[in-house]
């Protein structure tokens, strides 16, 4: 019902909560002069306006963006969640950023603020398959992965799988639930197979884990552990709506608006399985410079040397943030990565990979706080 991200720029502390994901696509670099059958080389030409030069992170050869069918399709979802959703555009694509790069999502926010039901659109305007489970105290692992039945007609066990078999599995309050269950799906989140008996079992494709947890409530709550917040791509935060949307949430419930018949809503399939792995195909395609590479390692070694951190970022979270900042290129029209790529996606990628030191918690310093001041920090490739 809000923007993950909602761009805001006066204060530091708002800043930090947002990031260029939520403002549309960073702006286009100017494409490259091309050469004269005998004229010098591309490189070799002097620019009359020095700010025309393109990045040295931008591909020699500039080309415009190409039309791309799938692309078409995944940007329309987050008009088609919005017939539901009021102002959840931000995190709708960092959901398709999650798929594209194969990962999971952790959304967090108080109760109220749309997060199911985002979940439910999205998959309905994806058309694939979702399926939600209340994480509760007494919850076991095989209630999520499924289990052995005996069969007394056949005097066989046969397999019963569990609901992490869909394309999107929507674990609800994922925090209420103890670490031995929490632990069923590490093996699922990362080799995208759930092991039952000693026999292995492929989950379908695509699939993701779409968590969410109260940040305020923690009585009767189990902190997830380092190792598997480590396994979710990013960390959505859903704020609070602004006035006005609150207002028009409450304009389409006076019109009859009900969240469970997302059919009377309107909502209609976009794209499905097909259109999402032709994206992938074409998101492997986008160039990552040298430059921006060591971009992303100065960010995240930063993060290991901070002294308000503990615990800084590992090299799982840099391909992270290398991973969706592709993503972000592909879906912004471009087929090179850029740094503000990189700013855009460090915030949701890397808040819930950092552990704060106690002392500086006591100082009211946050995980986006630091973040963005080392992205104030470190210099940019131009």
């Amino acid at each position: 019902m809000t923007q993950a991200h909602s761009p805001q720029a006066s204060s530091p502390q708002a800043s930090s909560q947002s990031a260029p994901l939520a403002q549309g696509p960073p702006a286009q670099s100017p494409s490259v002069q091309s050469p004269s059958a005998q004229g010098p080389s591309p490189q070799a030409q002097h620019y009359q306006d020095e700010s025309a030069r393109p990045p040295a992170y931008a591909p020699s050869s500039a080309n415009p963006p190409r039309q791309s069918p799938a692309r078409d399709a995944l940007t329309a979802l987050r008009h088609e969640v919005g017939k539901a959703v009021v102002g959840q555009e931000a995190a709708v694509t960092s959901m398709v950023i999650a798929l594209l790069c194969r990962g999971h999502v952790l959304l967090e926010g108080v109760p109220g603020t749309a997060k199911t039901l985002l979940v439910r659109s999205f998959s309905k305007a994806l058309q694939i398959e979702t399926k939600r489970v209340q994480f509760t105290p007494d919850l076991m692992p095989g209630d999520i992965t499924g289990s052995l039945i005996y069969d007394s007609r056949t005097s066989q066990f046969t397999f019963r799988e569990g609901p992490v078999f869909t394309n999107l599995m929507l674990a609800d309050e994922i925090n209420r639930t103890p670490p031995k269950t929490q632990a069923a799906l590490l093996e699922a989140m990362e080799e995208r197979q759930v092991t039952v008996d000693g026999t292995p079992r492929l989950l379908p494709d695509p699939f993701m884990v779409a968590a969410t947890q109260n940040p305020v409530e923690y009585e009767g709550t189990y902190p997830l552990p380092e190792a598997q917040l480590d396994r979710f791509l990013m960390k959505i935060r859903i704020d609070l709506p602004e006035r006005d949307a609150e207002i028009e949430v409450l304009n389409r419930h006076s019109r009859g608006f009900d969240p469970r018949d997302l059919d009377a809503a309107g909502l209609i399939a976009v794209a499905g399985p097909r259109e999402l792995e032709q994206a992938r195909h074409e998101v492997r395609s986008v160039i990552i410079h040298p430059q921006v590479m060591a971009y992303i390692v100065d960010v995240v070694r930063a993060t290991r040397m901070s002294p308000s951190l503990q615990i800084g970022v590992s090299p799982r979270g840099a391909t992270a943030i290398l991973n969706t900042s592709r993503a972000w290129a592909w879906l912004s029209g471009r087929d090179y990565v850029s740094p503000d790529d990189v700013k855009a996606l460090a915030f949701p990628t890397l808040r819930h990979r950092v552990t704060l030191r106690p002392e500086a918690e006591l100082e009211g310093v946050t995980t986006d706080s630091v973040i963005e001041s080392i992205l104030a920090t470190v210099p940019v490739p131009r």
